[in-house]
């Protein structure tokens, strides 16, 4: 078979899964792109998400074009403002829609990035069925395919790994997904982003990525600043995890612009990522609902975080180099 027979985006696939590679890459809902090419990203946004639960959610529970007209002009907004990426986080069963995601990227010229994983935060309410009876390898089996032959057909692929665990001691089921992200980054190269919150289980999750032989590089501790101990997210940081900090407020700005001078003089501002956990369209609410949108970051934060001390340089980490280092397809395992 000739280069010329598979198609691009296929072979894009193909080429970044291959050795040497994989290091360089995300993927985005157009495809592989050079990791240099993430520009300014945000690293933690939702455009829809479904909260009706696993067992009733779907596409018919939105119209796309709806959508479309709701959701453009708060990506539009970034653009303007010099950002690239944006990285949305809502998972299947909750509201991830590919299709859409392109459609938006496309209109926009944002690039956006989705997932692959699955939410067993709120007690479960947004697994499907099958996830209490799959074992944490079938459930991967699920995950690599979609990773390795694109999501429900689309040929959309999906560029990192997003779960959800309680915020308190693991459960079975949570641990199971972990277990399974684990398994799912050891094939594909996938960073695993997972909505935690407080230490407990935050180091609850480095013991299983230990146990599975995978780097906490791969780990991005998502809502960390839930854990009020900068101790813990010095500890996580050293051990090479992503210390996230989300839902940016202007209620919460002090927070973290400290936080980001505490990583910095730690010699750690390299680990930190920053975002609004903004958005989003609300299936079943009139017009989807109330939206927040994208620009505290650029326009009330960095502002703040240049005025206490921070560079321009700084600022570049922060928002390029961390999400694109992040980001980048490669697999990250502890050395035997």
């Amino acid at each position: 078979m000739s280069f010329k027979t598979i198609p691009f985006l296929l072979l894009s696939i193909l080429i970044l899964f291959s050795c040497g590679q994989q290091e360089s890459k995300v993927i985005t809902v157009n495809g592989a792109i050079p990791a240099s090419e993430i520009g300014k990203t945000l690293h933690h946004e939702h455009l829809l998400v479904d909260f009706i639960g696993a067992d009733s959610t779907g596409y018919h529970r939105w119209n796309k074009n709806e959508v479309v007209e709701k959701v453009l002009p708060y990506l539009l907004e970034i653009k303007k403002l010099g950002y690239k990426t944006l990285v949305e986080c809502t998972p299947e069963y909750l509201g991830r829609d590919p299709e859409l995601l392109k459609l938006l990227s496309d209109k926009s010229g944002i690039q956006i990035i989705t997932n692959v994983g699955y939410y067993s935060a709120v007690n479960a309410k947004f697994l499907p069925q099958h996830a209490f009876t799959q074992t944490a390898r079938q459930m991967a089996d699920l995950w690599i395919e979609q990773a390795q032959n694109g999501i429900e057909g689309t040929g959309i692929y999906p560029g990192f790994i997003k779960i959800a665990v309680e915020r308190a001691p693991l459960k079975e089921i949570n641990k199971k997904v972990v277990e399974a992200a684990c398994i799912t980054h050891k094939a594909t190269g996938l960073t695993i982003m997972s909505h935690t919150g407080p230490a407990v289980p935050a180091f609850q999750q480095f013991e299983i990525l230990k146990e599975y032989g995978v780097h906490p590089s791969a780990f991005i501790w998502t809502h960390s600043n839930n854990e009020k101990d900068n101790n813990k997210h010095l500890e996580a940081a050293k051990l090479g995890a992503w210390i996230a900090f989300d839902k940016f407020t202007p209620d919460n700005q002090d927070e973290f612009v400290d936080f980001a001078l505490f990583m910095k003089k730690h010699g750690l501002l390299g680990k930190l990522l920053f975002s609004h956990d903004g958005g989003w369209y609300k299936p079943g609410e009139p017009n989807g609902g109330d939206f927040y949108g994208f620009t505290g970051i650029e326009e009330l934060l960095i502002p703040a975080l240049l005025e206490k001390g921070l560079t321009q340089p700084d600022i570049h980490q922060l928002f390029v180099q961390n999400p694109s280092e992040a980001f980048k397809v490669g697999k990250r395992l502890l050395k035997e």
